[in-house]
């Protein structure tokens, strides 16, 4: 050591670790985006977002009402404006590259005294053209609206003797030319979602009374249950649901909820959702929503059957039935599941110790995908709830989520598997352990080592059972876990004993007559 003389001082690692901090119930939602809203439709294709507001989420996705078609539109309005929960990452699987049909308008649209003109469609702006005069067609083409498949025709080589026509010097018929946009007009969505082409004066245009329109539209219908489900594309890109397990390594956040609202109907999209939920990076776990299809099931007394037949059979997994609606708009019960669950969390300092059940929803009523309304009672509710399914019940103060079980019940009735509540919290505390301690990994292994991580744990734990969100919980270095074998190869096991509490689901007052009590008259006399 080399020689000193006077007053120094030095540090030693803290014995006990901090925790870190993990979003509980943060939610991750694939599905499809009216994407030809925004100023680049191809800029989050098969790319996860994470959005801390809704005018974020509008920006990156756009919005539309049309929830059938654009699935991601109804969880953004849910979480953001009815719950008031955040952050949310969304995952569009909507390619306009791909997902596209071409259009031909040989009937035109009418232009107004503002020298505007409506087109009701999801436009590609980047495709659009604009005529004055009816552009010819190909033989795929069709009248009217004219929709064809495929990339549509190549107005440049179009032929025949139609009002779109021209005649060129030597007598050959060529297809009507495109306007020039920002010369002849400008085209901008409203924000109703529809497609206003303006008129700019001293344009080619600016005196037409009608206008004809060649472009490419956004086609959701083309998208299918396999871009959901994804896997990785031949450049070695993931797609889908293959995302789920990149999610940390892009946000450090681990997700609490994999959800895809008007996709979970479909079993392979929910044994796919399910498997990826239980081994996130090949870490973590967290749970899945997933709704029964309310246009094949439309009684209460047929959901187990389907429930059953189909595998929504996971101890990782809510089973929601029926939708509900909040006026007009009409909701799966796993989105208002999420919105309910991250209100909940941010309560509760994001711990997610308790059961969702008979909590408010933001519902006016319960219903099917069509709207017809299903009016449950206690005791057919209550059946639903034996059966490991959640729904909505409007019973003694509105409308609220009904049910405590995952999907595993009643065929599971481990209470860390068939709770909901049970087993966020295990999951939960995968997450946080995992997360706190990873920075011991390759440590020298000494005592001081495990002490580190045992004391550390315990004093994390017993603020948990301090503040009631533990009944009771413990940490152990147990000798007969850890054998010589191991310990050679660096590998340790703590035994941590931990009790979340389970839901109170019932509770029974027993009255009886006291005869008792008839002294007190004699006494007052």
């Amino acid at each position: 050591m080399a020689y000193f003389h006077g007053v120094r001082a030095s540090e030693v690692p803290t014995s006990i670790i901090p925790p870190v901090n993990t979003t509980a119930g943060l939610p991750v939602v694939w599905g499809t985006a009216p994407v030809h809203l925004t100023e680049d439709p191809e800029a989050n294709v098969n790319k996860p977002v994470i959005c801390y507001e809704y005018s974020e989420a509008v920006k990156a996705f756009g919005y539309s009402g049309n929830w059938k078609d654009f699935t991601l539109c109804e969880s953004m309005f849910s979480e953001f404006q009815l719950y008031g929960v955040k952050p949310i990452i969304f995952i569009n699987v909507l390619d306009p590259k791909k997902h596209k049909t071409s259009v031909t308008d040989t009937e035109g649209k009418a232009v107004n005294g503002d020298h505007e003109a409506v087109v009701n469609d999801t436009v590609l702006l980047s495709t659009l053209k604009v005529f004055g005069e009816a552009p010819e067609t190909t033989s795929e083409a069709g009248a009217g609206s004219g929709e064809a498949s495929g990339d549509g025709p190549d107005l440049d080589d179009l032929d025949g003797d139609t009002p779109a026509a021209a005649e060129t010097g030597d007598d050959t018929p060529v297809a009507a030319t495109p306007a020039v946009v920002d010369v002849d007009y400008v085209a901008s969505y409203d924000d109703d979602g529809q497609l206003i082409i303006t008129l700019i004066e001293g344009g080619s245009l600016y005196n037409k009374t009608r206008i004809y329109t060649n472009y490419d539209r956004v086609d959701a219908s083309k998208v299918t249950s396999a871009d959901i489900i994804g896997g990785v594309s031949s450049d070695g890109k993931n797609k889908g649901l293959e995302w789920a397990s990149s999610i940390y390594t892009l946000f450090a956040m681990v997700p609490g909820i994999l959800a895809a609202p008007g996709w979970t109907e479909d079993p392979t999209v929910a044994s796919v959702m399910k498997a990826k939920a239980l081994t996130l990076c090949g870490l973590f776990r967290c749970i899945v929503l997933t709704d029964v299809d309310t246009e094949e099931v439309k009684s209460y007394a047929d959901v187990n059957v389907w429930k059953n037949q189909n595998n929504y059979t996971g101890t990782n997994q809510l089973v929601c039935w029926p939708c509900v609606r909040n006026g007009d708009a009409i909701y799966h019960m796993s989105t208002q599941q999420m919105g309910i669950i991250g209100a909940m969390d941010a309560g509760n300092e994001d711990v997610p110790y308790e059961s969702p059940s008979n909590l408010t929803m933001q519902a006016t009523g319960a219903c099917l995908a069509d709207g017809t309304e299903v009016a449950l009672t206690l005791d057919q509710a209550n059946m639903l709830n034996a059966q490991g399914i959640v729904t909505a019940l409007n019973f003694n103060g509105g409308w609220k989520s009904w049910g405590n079980y995952t999907g595993a019940y009643p065929s599971v009735t481990d209470p860390k598997d068939c709770f909901i509540c049970v087993r966020r919290f295990f999951d939960w505390q995968y997450q946080t352990f995992i997360l706190s301690y990873w920075q011991k990994v390759d440590r020298p292994l000494m005592p001081r080592l495990i002490k580190t991580v045992i004391d550390s744990e315990i004093v994390r734990l017993n603020g948990l059972v301090a503040r009631g969100y533990l009944l009771g919980a413990d940490i152990q270095f147990l000798d007969s876990e850890n054998p010589l074998t191991d310990l050679l190869q660096g590998i340790i096991r703590v035994h941590s004993y931990i009790t979340p509490p389970v839901p109170m689901q019932e509770c029974e007052c027993i009255f009886e007559y006291d005869v008792n009590n008839f002294k007190a008259l004699f006494e007052a006399a």
